[in-house]
This record gives structure tokens, C-alpha cells and sequence, in this order.
């Protein structure tokens, strides 16, 4: 049995994939992920990112971070700082990006029923 649930509502999900050229892995590029996000995070409605390596491809990642608002994660792109900016150009030799999109919370959600 499934329960399903309107208008969750209420985050954005800033999504993009990053794909390591050739001789580079999504591990090299998760050490500076992990250290820019840090800093990103202290901005005013963060509410975490994630890094997730696609099955069967060692080169490709899906990074999703999750806000209070559009308006929250576009103040926080440009308050990033230099620290964050020199952090994410130096990857530029090894990862390219591509922006997947900015999301909504989902409308509908089915979990699992637990008794």
C-alpha cells in the first residue's frame, strides 16, 4: 500500500551533472565539491547538496543541492566569494558542467506504507 501526498512544497533543487575528462575522476572533483560546498553552505537558506556517481560510469556525477528558495540560491551565487569562484575554476581542467536545471519540491510523492 502507497500513500501518496499533494503539494509537498516549499524547496528548490538546483541540479547539474559534471562529467571528468579524460585521465581525471569524479574523485579528484569531489574533494574540491566537498570543499566549495562547505563554504556555499553557510549562505542563508542552504539546506545541503549531494553528489551522486551514476551507476556504471566512474566519470559522471549528478550534483543536487537543495534551498530554501530561488531567491535564497541566487543571493548565494553571488555572495560565493573569491574563495569559492578560484575553487570551482581550478576543476576546469578536470570536469566539465552542465546545468541540468533549477527544480521545484515535488507536487506528488507516493512512500511506501509502514505499519
Amino acid at each position: 500500500m502507497f500513500k501518496a501526498i499533494s503539494s509537498v512544497g516549499g524547496s528548490l533543487y538546483y541540479i547539474f551533472e559534471v562529467t571528468a575528462k579524460e585521465g581525471h575522476s569524479i574523485d579528484e572533483y569531489a574533494v574540491s565539491w566537498m570543499e566549495a560546498s562547505a563554504l556555499i553552505q553557510r549562505s542563508p537558506g542552504a539546506q545541503g547538496t549531494r553528489l551522486h556517481r551514476k551507476i556504471g560510469d566512474d566519470r559522471r556525477a549528478l550534483a543536487i543541492a537543495t534551498w530554501d528558495s530561488k531567491l535564497a540560491r541566487d543571493a548565494a551565487s553571488v555572495m560565493g566569494g573569491e574563495e569559492v569562484k578560484a575553487i570551482i575554476e581550478a576543476q576546469a581542467e578536470l570536469v566539465s558542467v552542465q546545468f541540468v536545471g533549477e527544480f521545484d519540491a515535488p507536487d506528488w510523492e507516493v512512500l511506501p506504507h509502514i505499519e
